[in-house]
């Protein structure tokens, strides 16, 4: 796929959407923080749940350590290896109050450092709390890159290096939620809506594969 390509593929994107932003519910670095850790193999909608129930209570480190294990547990109890992730949280919120002073910092090295922080949630922070041009890959992102053949790769690395060389850059800070939303609700895994695609004549997914109706 060619530059040209890929700048039409991200105008059409934009266009349609033109501030798209993550589907987790917060309103803090921290917040978005906390919700990304408890993300992973989960789906936006529980995290929601979840927060919407926690954050009023405690939406700060020491708020949350007020609550102690037990207390953090009850409220993210329906999220899958909820026992993990509070453990993760608390010690999380631990290191913040005694490193940071209380506050999410915005550089890779620090976030990565922190407990249930890996380098995708550590790209989805400095991405959406702070604006950084990062890709966080995960599977939408990973699958999409390769069907269209914007950014093929082996691994989530690959692509994610791959995409952070050949994004035009008007368009990089906006593309991780742009690609995430496409494969959610469009390029989905098992069924593409290829048919009601805004890039359809744009993708390089073989039409032998596509396996779908045209919408009429």
């Amino acid at each position: 796929m060619n530059k040209q390509k890929r700048t039409e593929i991200f105008t059409r994107l934009r266009d349609q959407n033109p501030n798209p932003t993550t589907e987790l519910n917060y309103s803090s670095p921290f917040e978005l923080l906390i919700a990304v850790i408890l993300s992973a193999q989960a789906t936006d909608v529980g995290v929601n749940k979840a927060t919407d129930r926690l954050y009023p209570v405690a939406n700060t480190p020491q708020a949350i350590l007020d609550l102690g294990l037990e207390g953090l547990k009850s409220y993210v109890k329906t999220i899958g290896l909820y026992n993990a992730k509070a453990e993760n949280i608390i010690k999380t919120c631990e290191m913040l109050l005694t490193l940071h002073n209380g506050e999410v910092p915005d550089n890779r090295e620090a976030l990565e450092a922190l407990p249930g922080v890996g380098r995708k949630t550590a790209n989805v922070v400095l991405n959406t709390a702070f604006g950084q041009p990062t890709m966080a890959v995960d599977t939408h992102i990973f699958r999409v890159s390769n069907r269209t053949g914007i950014a093929p790769g082996k691994n989530v690395l690959e692509v994610e290096k791959r995409l952070l060389r050949l994004v035009p850059k008007e368009f990089l800070v906006d593309a991780h939620h742009w690609l995430i939303l496409h494969g959610r609700y469009v390029c989905k895994a098992r069924k593409p809506q290829c048919g009601s695609c805004i890039i359809e004549d744009l993708c390089e997914f073989s039409p032998s594969k596509k396996n779908v109706k045209k919408k009429k």
